[in-house]
C-alpha cells in the first residue's frame, strides 16, 4: 500500500491504541471503496496494538514520543519532517490520545479530521475519548449518542463537524454494549468521510462543511 498511484490521497493514521479504525481504514482502501493509501501509521507509544495491524499489511510505521526530544521544537520538527518524507496529504485520527501540535494543524488545515463516539458538541474535550464517553453518556441519562467525524483544530473537539451519526442509548446498556454498538458505526463512517475528501468534494466555510455533487479526479492538495 505504500507504493500508491499519484491520484490517490496519501493519508498518515495516527493511532495510540489496537489500531481498529485503522484496520477499517486499510480494508476500505484495499477493496477499492476508498481512493486512498495509508502510507504510513504514527504513534507515540512503542508497544501500540496498531504497529502490528500496519506491519503485517505493510505498512510503515513511526514511534515518535514526545518526551525523547528536548522541547516542543524538536518534536514538531520531527513530526513534520515523517509527514513529508512520506508526502502525506491528510491525516487521519484513530483513536489517537495526543494532542496534535499547533504548527501541525496550520500546515495541513482542514486536511486533518477525527473520530469521536458521541455527538458533538456534547460528551467532548479533553480527557473524554473511550470509555470515559461511553460512561458519560449513560451516566447523564442521554437517549442518543453516535459517531462524529470533525476536522481537527487547535483544541480538543472543537473543529467542524464533517460526518455524524446517531446511536441509540439502551435502558440495559453498559459502557462495553454501548462502545461496542458505536464502534460499528464508526468502522463504516470513517472511510466514507476519507471518500469525501479523496474525491474533492469537500469545501469548508467558517464551521460549515459542504459536499459538492460532482466527484473530482483530484484528491486533496
Amino acid at each position: 500500500m505504500s507504493s500508491s498511484p499519484s491520484d490517490r490521497l496519501r493519508i498518515a493514521v495516527f493511532a495510540s491504541g489496537g489500531g481498529s479504525n485503522f484496520g477499517a481504514i486499510a480494508k476500505a482502501s484495499i477493496a477499492g471503496q476508498l481512493h486512498a493509501d495509508i502510507v504510513v501509521c504514527l504513534t507515540h507509544r512503542r508497544d501500540a496494538g496498531v504497529l502490528t495491524r500496519a506491519h503485517d499489511l505493510g505498512i510503515p510505521t513511526v514511534v515518535i514520543r514526545p518526551q525523547d526530544f528536548g522541547g516542543e521544537p524538536e518534536y514538531v520538527e520531527r513530526l513534520l519532517a515523517e509527514l513529508d518524507a512520506y508526502d502525506v496529504r491528510m491525516i487521519a485520527l484513530a483513536g489517537y490520545l495526543k494532542k496534535i501540535p499547533s504548527e501541525v494543524v496550520a500546515r495541513f488545515r482542514h486536511r486533518i479530521i477525527n473520530i469521536h463516539p458521541a455527538l458533538l458538541p456534547a460528551f467532548g474535550g479533553k480527557g473524554m475519548y473511550g470509555r470515559h464517553v461511553h460512561e458519560a453518556v449513560i451516566k447523564y441519562g442521554a437517549r442518543w449518542t453516535g459517531v462524529t467525524i470533525h476536522l481537527v483544530d487547535e483544541e480538543y473537539d472543537t473543529g467542524p463537524i464533517v460526518l455524524q451519526e446517531p446511536v441509540p442509548v439502551q435502558a440495559e446498556d453498559t459502557a462495553e454494549t454501548l462502545a461496542t454498538r458505536v464502534l460499528e458505526v464508526e468502522h463504516r463512517l470513517y472511510p466514507e468521510a476519507l471518500q469525501l475528501f479523496a474525491t474533492g468534494r469537500v469545501s469548508v466555510s467558517g464551521r460549515i462543511v459542504s459536499f459538492e455533487p460532482q466527484l473530482s479526479r483530484n484528491p486533496t492538495k
